[in-house]
C-alpha cells in the first residue's frame, strides 16, 4: 500500500525544486496551482511583496454552481479561465507557471491550457 506521508513529502520536495527556479516578480508574477482530491486552487502571486494578486478555485462562489456535475478536468479548466480573467483585469498578462510539484498532466494541464486560452502568457 502507498504511504500517504511519503507521497506528500515527495511532492513537497519536487515543489521546492521547482521553487528554486520559479520566482514571481511584479512584472511577471507566479501562477501557483494546488490540487487536492476534491478541489483545485490557483493564485497569481508576487513573491517580492508576498501578495496574492488574483485567485480562483472550485470553491469560489462564482464557480460553485457551474462546477456541479462536471468532471474534475472540466472544473480545472473553469478555474483556469477565471484566474486568467481576474489577472487580466488587474493588468497582468505574463506569468510564470508553478505546477506545485504536481505532474503536468490531467487537471494541472487543463488549468494551464485554459489560462493560456483566456489570454495569459507563460
Amino acid at each position: 500500500m502507498v504511504d500517504v506521508r511519503k507521497k506528500r513529502e515527495a511532492r513537497q520536495r519536487r515543489h521546492l525544486r521547482v521553487r528554486k527556479k520559479v520566482v514571481g516578480t511584479p512584472e511577471r508574477p507566479r501562477l501557483n496551482v494546488y490540487r487536492s482530491l476534491k478541489h483545485i486552487y490557483a493564485q497569481v502571486v508576487d513573491d517580492t511583496r508576498g501578495h496574492t494578486l488574483a485567485a480562483a478555485s472550485t470553491l469560489d462562489p462564482e464557480l460553485r454552481e457551474k462546477v456541479a456535475g462536471l468532471s474534475k478536468s472540466e472544473q480545472a479548466a473553469l478555474v483556469g479561465q477565471l484566474v486568467a480573467r481576474r489577472a487580466l483585469e488587474k493588468g497582468i498578462r505574463k506569468v510564470v507557471f508553478d505546477r506545485g510539484g504536481f505532474a503536468y498532466h490531467g487537471r494541472v494541464r487543463r488549468l494551464a491550457e485554459a489560462a493560456r486560452e483566456a489570454g495569459l502568457e507563460f
